[in-house]
């Protein structure tokens, strides 16, 4: 791919930076980096100042190299933030910072509240054991041990008796599908298979935080999704704050919760995939995810719209009948009194039951097109969508209508737009309500 010429500005929101400098993070923080810069070379201070006035990475080669420029970002407590960008954007040296191999020449990286900038070795040392796990590309195995005593390894150095750290070995083991590995030796295994002895150990060691330098990017590309799979799995279940490095844009879409895109040592951007895939911060992220399959990231969330009428289960013919006449639709969404959907009625059933003097639309409410969630990739919508000539209903996991995707609304979401529409859409209180002709239902 390449990349426009021009270096970008720093486009990340104030909402993608801490609020405050030099105070201790949220309670729901587990990293924090506030106002980093890493330069190399013979003159640090004055390349921070240059890039401090709008220099660029280019512009202080004569001083240093400049490899991170005014990082600042939050990772909230159980989350995997994906930090991702190209050969020297910067992401690796910026996870070295995070594990406090390299400090800062300027700002702060606090893990759980401890500033990594401000401890001396020994201190750190005690940081890395008790909060800080790595999960390095090239798998780090000491050859010589078995799998087991190579997950176990972590428990070793902090002093755990034997047979508890192997017993913590063998469960964290088994949760990455190596049960039964425990006495072969890394020769012995696949690519794979070593890998998940990588992260069995960083599991073991049972640490708030997990650091993966393009932990995946060394295996093969079927190999690579079942990894990334199993990661998605064991964090649903564990729930482990994570730190992912990756040049790989759909593994980075695929992972995150958030993602921050790096470029010449800043951070362009940070969002979630849908926010970055809807909305690029500029022309060079909009470059980057250009090639992107959009129905594999975006979701039924961030393309539904307000359907056009909404009328109660206990309502009359009447009442429906003229909703879908104002709105001039040929079908209504019947919902109770807490918004759960129960169907459709379509308008020509309505005025018979109004011409046969019926007094409500119950005996009237058929199924329609099956209900999606909000999740659901727009991938999974267009065989539903193409089946009937009602947009598909969204439903959270009460049941509840939160809004429907017309299938021109699904066709317009192929083309990147300027603004995405996200967020779940409110059908007011009132199960009667009857919402704006957004969404069609003809």
């Amino acid at each position: 791919m390449t990349a426009p010429s021009t270096t970008p500005p720093d486009t990340t929101t104030a909402a993608d930076r801490p609020s405050s400098p030099t105070g201790p993070p949220p309670s729901d923080v587990a990293v924090s980096v506030r106002d980093v810069y890493k330069v190399f070379g013979r003159r640090p201070v004055e390349a921070i100042r240059r890039l401090e006035q709008g220099a660029s990475r280019d512009d202080v080669k004569a001083l240093g190299t400049a490899a991170v420029i005014d990082a600042s970002f939050d990772v909230r407590r159980g989350e995997i933030f994906v930090v991702m960008g190209l050969s020297g954007s910067g992401k690796s040296t910026l996870i070295r910072m995070l594990n406090g191999l390299w400090k800062p020449t300027s700002g702060h990286v606090l893990v759980g509240g401890t500033d990594l900038a401000a401890t001396d070795a020994k201190q750190l040392r005690a940081l890395r054991r008790r909060s800080v796990s790595m999960v390095f590309q090239h798998f780090a195995l000491l050859p010589h041990r078995t799998v087991l005593d190579n997950a176990a390894y972590p428990l070793e150095i902090q002093g755990v008796a034997k047979a508890e750290r192997r017993e913590k070995a063998r469960r964290a083991l088994d949760l990455v599908g190596l049960g039964g590995w425990e006495d072969s030796l890394p020769s012995q295994l696949s690519g794979g298979m070593r890998q998940r002895v990588g992260l069995a150990r960083a599991l073991a060691a049972d640490t708030d935080v997990l650091l993966m330098d393009e932990a995946f990017s060394a295996l093969d590309p079927l190999i690579r999704r079942e990894m990334q799979e199993q990661l998605l799995d064991l964090q649903q279940r564990l729930g482990k704050t994570i730190v992912f490095i990756t040049h790989d844009l759909n593994e980075a879409m695929h992972l995150g919760d958030r993602i921050a895109v790096m470029r010449d040592g800043r951070i362009v951007q940070i969002g979630t995939a849908e926010q970055i895939l809807s909305d690029p911060a500029n022309d060079y992220v909009a470059q980057f995810v250009a090639d992107v399959d959009r129905t594999r990231v975006l979701t039924a969330s961030s393309v539904m719209v307000r359907p056009a009428v909404v009328v109660p289960v206990s309502g009359g013919p009447r009442q429906a009948s003229r909703a879908m006449r104002e709105a001039q639709v040929s079908a209504a969404y019947v919902v109770d009194r807490q918004r759960v959907l129960h169907g459709v009625v379509r308008d020509d059933d309505a005025v018979a039951a109004l011409r046969a003097g019926k007094e409500t639309i119950g005996d009237l409410v058929h199924d329609g097109v099956a209900p999606v969630s909000p999740d659901t990739p727009l991938a999974e919508i267009f065989a539903p969508a193409a089946e009937s000539s009602l947009p598909v209903p969204v439903t959270d996991a009460e049941g509840r209508l939160v809004g429907v995707v017309p299938r021109v609304t699904l066709l317009e979401a192929m083309v990147p737009a300027d603004q995405p529409r996200t967020g779940e859409i409110d059908l007011g209180t009132a199960p009667d309500a009857v919402a704006s002709t957004e969404g069609g239902a003809a």
